[in-house]
């Protein structure tokens, strides 16, 4: 018999073996770094082949690790992934992502006024939460993670309700309840934001799964954020939709960055966020983020994939998160302060006003125009919406709503609860005391 090898003491490393090390993830550039994304590969316009709808995902798994693209630089577009838009169609588009545009500077400027306590931009991703939209149908359900408000512009959502949610006054239909800019309205296919992580991809699947049982014939959409790949809700939703062959796509938007934390701590310095797909066995694609078009037809072929019993599909949207995580984060505290002017693929509202004007179909005057219009649109709409109150000047609900909405019937002791709190309010501020 062999004889068996000596047993090493617990905790002592082996001296004849090299000493093991824990790679810690750090990001190529810091604040007083020059960035350099010159190595970032840009493939050619016609470079990602556009495979049918019904192709087994097996057959596609390139498509996770190159870049779908249709504007080429020069404003043209091109290849075969181009889902050749109308000129009319185009301008709806540019117009959406101006006025989201426009919507994200005026609330983050009522932020720092202290108007409402937090605000969460979209600048740089405008494309991946409009252009999506677009290319779905409007009785589709949406699960927003929390910068998606191009979903609800993009749907003609009126913005005084998202004004009113904002700043949590007497017209927020969701009584206060929220933090800021976590909205609902199911009414427009929009699902309510969560600030867990995640949490809304097995919600999506559930609300898919349920639809194909109904023979139903609408699909569900759903977005995250690249770190939010790396939870575990996100792992238990691919696994429900690979086994149930659910009509869901998965949008993974990937910014580079967290609130203070670059992509690699969520694997992006191992592969692509797309190649995720490929261990589920479902379709996945990587598209230019910052590309209107591009962004517009990956949707249109995942929703037909998806409208045809033909399986979810997975997308990464490779794009820049061109300013902080939200009004609490300052991103020059761990980031180049040149990072998003140096982004590789440019700005997305620019890329395809530049695209309307190579058609012919746009110009200078007309751009500028369009922006004054509706930067007006939104600083009118704001002065209405601020005639209703703002967060932190009085209370704008009734003091009875926070016991509202939980049950359809209130129980005994939630009902003593809320008497004895009116009867202290009534003896406090008076039988005529009413919320600003």
């Amino acid at each position: 018999m062999p004889e068996t090898p000596p047993k090493r003491p617990m905790g002592r490393p082996a001296s004849n073996l090299p000493p093991l090390s824990l790679h810690i993830p750090e990001p190529r550039y810091r604040p007083g770094d020059t960035p350099d994304f010159s190595d970032v590969e840009i493939p050619a316009v016609d470079a990602t082949p556009r495979p049918g709808e019904a192709t087994k995902a097996d057959a596609m798994r390139e498509l996770c690790y190159g870049l779908v693209r249709v504007l080429d630089f020069d404003g043209q577009a091109k290849g075969p992934w181009n889902p050749n838009l109308a000129p009319d169609r185009l301008r709806t588009m540019l117009r959406y992502m101006m006025l989201l545009r426009a919507f994200d500077d005026r609330m983050f400027r009522a932020q720092r006024q202290g108007k409402t306590s937090f605000y969460m931009k979209s600048t740089g991703e405008e494309a991946t939460s409009v252009a999506s939209t677009m290319a779905i149908d409007r009785s589709d359900m949406c699960f927003p993670s929390y910068r998606q408000q191009g979903i609800l512009i993009a749907r003609d959502y009126p913005l005084i309700q998202m004004m009113n949610q904002i700043y949590s006054n007497r017209g927020d239909h969701l009584l206060g309840r929220q933090l800021p800019i976590m909205y609902s309205a199911p009414e427009h296919g929009f699902f309510s934001v969560s600030g867990n992580l995640a949490t809304q991809y097995p919600q999506a699947v559930g609300w898919a799964m349920a639809s194909a049982s109904k023979g139903d014939s609408r699909i569900a959409t759903v977005w995250c954020g690249e770190g939010s790949s790396a939870e575990g809700d996100f792992h238990s939703a691919l696994t429900f939709a690979t086994v149930y062959n659910a009509p869901v796509i998965f949008n993974v938007v990937n910014n580079q960055w967290a609130i203070s934390s670059f992509s690699g701590f969520a694997g992006g310095e191992r592969t692509t966020f797309a190649a995720r797909a490929v261990g589920y066995g479902i379709a996945g694609l990587r598209v230019d983020g910052n590309d209107a078009l591009a962004v517009y037809a990956a949707t249109q072929w995942a929703a037909d994939r998806a409208r045809t019993n033909n399986g979810p599909t997975l997308i990464e949207h490779f794009t820049y998160r061109a300013e902080g995580h939200s009004t609490s984060d300052d991103p020059s505290a761990y980031r180049a302060a040149q990072e998003a002017s140096a982004w590789p693929f440019g700005d997305p509202v620019a890329r395809l006003r530049q695209h309307l004007e190579a058609l012919g179909e746009w110009d200078a005057e007309r751009h500028e125009a369009q922006r004054t219009e509706l930067e007006e649109l939104v600083k009118t709409t704001q002065k209405q919406s601020e005639k209703l109150g703002v967060l932190g000047h009085g209370m704008h609900q009734p003091f009875e709503t926070m016991f509202q909405d939980v049950f359809e019937d209130m129980p005994w002791h939630l009902q003593e609860q809320c008497d004895q709190m009116l009867a202290e309010q009534k003896t406090k501020f008076g039988a005529d005391w009413k919320p600003e």
